[in-house]
């Protein structure tokens, strides 16, 4: 499919609006070759006919003339401003509703301020050229034809020689069109690197500053905007070229008209009226080529933004509704992992055949050292990504068969690192469940042993938080997530080590609020702390993507495998490696 072409939907809801902009634009062209034409009569009138009455009554059909071209041109801005702004905010919200349905794996290859750079600089490259400058080509292409047609009319010898230098023009534009493109895609690839620096060091201020690192980030930011500043320059060059030399001809062209004019004045073959009025409209076109030049420029420029913006639309949705998914509400909350195997593009397997089966209301903690598979279990359940082999059901049914707003509507996931948004704590709380009631909120807020903190606060539960809530402590954002997760009221509960960055104090209270969260709920846990360990009904025990051991915490510790040893290590997710006595052992 054409680039262009796939704007249509976004321009047809505006297509009146545009059509009446473009009557309006012409109406404008229009008004200039008919004020260019009076004009010249006005020359005559006043240097040959020397008709004082005839002369008044073309002042003021000028004055009309001038009156409702300014009228034309106040409709024209303010409706092509209305359709570029609608059909610009209709294509961001199209790319951000793409954009937050890809898939995590997506994501774990891109970097925060590339995405923001393509969502908002290369879109805001394509509205003029995709609005404005089709309006503006429209008034040019009604100067350009209106004017050669009086051209043609008054002297086809003068208008001969205007025209003879078009295809120099275009032969000029080819020329210097690749050069300018390829400089463009450049810009925009830069643009995007310095913007995803500042939003990386912006988001990681605290490490920036306790690593001493503000130096180097000025060094990267200082050659970024010398890299971009530089291939900006190279355009600029190619343009400080390019349009003087269009100019340059069209110039020729005009001085070329006026002694060509003269000359036939002199010779009694056109009058001084006439000759003026040629002269203007050889002048009124040369803004119509110069206008070529740089839309020309433009296409070019907005060609290599439609690239970066038409390869973020067409990445696939790896994780989306099949055609004959439907909804599973409400769910009972059995959990079932069938042979699964999964891994991480090209690296080798992460889960090999993992299979158990939860049954509503347990609740299981999957326990091993770091890389054993822990967190890739609670992607695939919460369908984050999807198994190479096997399945994932719930309540029997394959979750690539639910419909995902189904699926996700019955899960709540807390992690160790909570984000919370900007804005308010209760707009926070909320987004469990956007038509909660003040009352649920509080409701929820109390179960998860938030309420005191929030209700403390200068503000309460009208508190704004900073950029992912750093005024206030772990502890207190975990609550807050609690309550969000208390909100939603999920049947399955995932909780991904939840408690492993708190103090003792602040565990205590989230332990209290998980426990209430975590009633008659089917519960999935990692955690970092024995002590939350001990709780679950069932422990799952992985090493190399495999269960190795399963089964309650008194019942592990008296076989004395692995989970015997992590628990005397207490150890169960901070070692980087097993220790030596285990590498090579083969738990399964």
């Amino acid at each position: 499919m054409n680039q262009w072409s796939r704007f249509l939907p976004f321009l047809r809801p505006q297509i009146v609006i545009m059509a009446c902009a473009g009557v309006a634009v012409m109406g404008v062209a229009a008004c200039n070759l008919i004020l260019i034409r009076m004009a010249g009569s006005l020359w005559d009138l006043i240097t040959v006919q020397k008709d004082l009455q005839q002369l008044t009554t073309m002042v003021w059909l000028f004055i009309g003339l001038v009156v409702g071209q300014g009228v034309l041109s106040m409709g024209h801005s303010y409706m092509t401003a209305l359709a570029s702004q609608h059909v610009m905010a209709d294509f961001r919200t199209h790319v951000f509703s793409h954009l937050h349905r890809l898939s995590l794996k997506f994501f774990a290859k891109r970097r925060t301020g590339e995405l923001i750079s393509r969502l908002m600089n290369d879109v805001g490259v394509i509205q003029n050229l995709l609005t404005e400058t089709p309006l503006d080509a429209l008034k040019h292409l009604v100067t350009i034809i209106g004017g050669v047609g009086f051209l043609l009319v008054m002297n086809w010898r003068l208008c001969l020689l205007i025209l003879i230098l078009l295809p120099l023009l275009a032969l000029v534009a080819r020329i210097f069109g690749k050069r300018l493109k390829a400089l463009s895609i450049k810009i925009q690839d830069q643009t995007a690197q310095v913007t995803t620096l500042i939003e990386e060091v912006v988001s990681g201020i605290r490490e920036v500053k306790s690593f001493v690192q503000g130096q180097r980030e000025e060094t990267r930011f200082r050659l970024g905007i010398e890299g971009l500043l530089a291939t900006t320059m190279q355009r600029t060059a190619v343009l400080a070229v390019f349009v003087p030399v269009i100019t340059f001809f069209t110039f020729v062209m005009a001085i070329g008209v006026l002694w060509y004019g003269g000359k036939q004045v002199i010779e009694g073959q056109l009058s001084p009226g006439e000759l003026f009025a040629f002269v203007l409209f050889a002048g009124i076109l040369i803004g119509p080529f110069g206008s070529a030049a740089r839309i020309f420029t433009q296409v070019k420029e907005v060609q290599g933004a439609m690239t970066r913006v038409f390869e973020l639309l067409d990445t696939p949705l790896d994780i989306q509704d099949s055609p004959d998914s439907r909804s599973l509400v409400p769910i009972r909350g059995d959990v079932q992992f069938d042979e699964v195997q999964f891994a991480y593009e090209e690296r080798p397997p992460v889960l090999e055949s993992v299979s158990f089966s939860i049954k509503a209301g347990e609740c299981v903690a999957l326990v091993g050292p770091t890389g054993a598979g822990k967190t890739t279990i609670i992607n695939l359940l919460h369908r984050f990504y999807d198994p190479m082999k096997g399945r994932v059901l719930i309540d029997g049914h394959d979750v690539r068969s639910i419909q995902l707003d189904s699926l996700y509507g019955q899960l709540a996931l807390v992690p160790q690192d909570t984000f919370l948004f900007g804005g308010t704590i209760m707009d926070n709380i909320r987004y469990g469940r956007w038509d909660a009631s003040e009352a649920e909120i509080l409701e929820a807020s109390q179960r998860a042993n938030a309420h005191e903190f929030i209700h403390m606060l200068p503000e309460g539960y009208e508190t704004v938080l900073g950029e992912k809530g750093v005024n206030l402590s772990g502890g207190q954002r975990q609550r807050v997530a609690i309550a969000r997760a208390l909100l939603k009221d999920p049947r399955i509960l995932i909780l991904d080590e939840a408690t492993s960055a708190l103090d003792s104090q602040s565990e205590s209270l989230v332990q209290g609020a998980l426990v209430e969260l975590m009633k008659g709920r089917t519960t999935l846990m990692i955690a970092h702390r024995f002590s939350s360990i001990q709780r679950a009904d069932r422990i799952l025990v992985l090493h190399r993507g495999m269960i190795v051991e399963e089964g309650r915490h008194e019942d592990l510790l008296e076989k004395r495998g692995l989970y015997h040893r992590l628990y005397t290590l207490r150890e169960v997710d901070g070692m980087a490696d097993l220790p030596q006595d285990l590498a090579g052992k083969d738990f399964s």
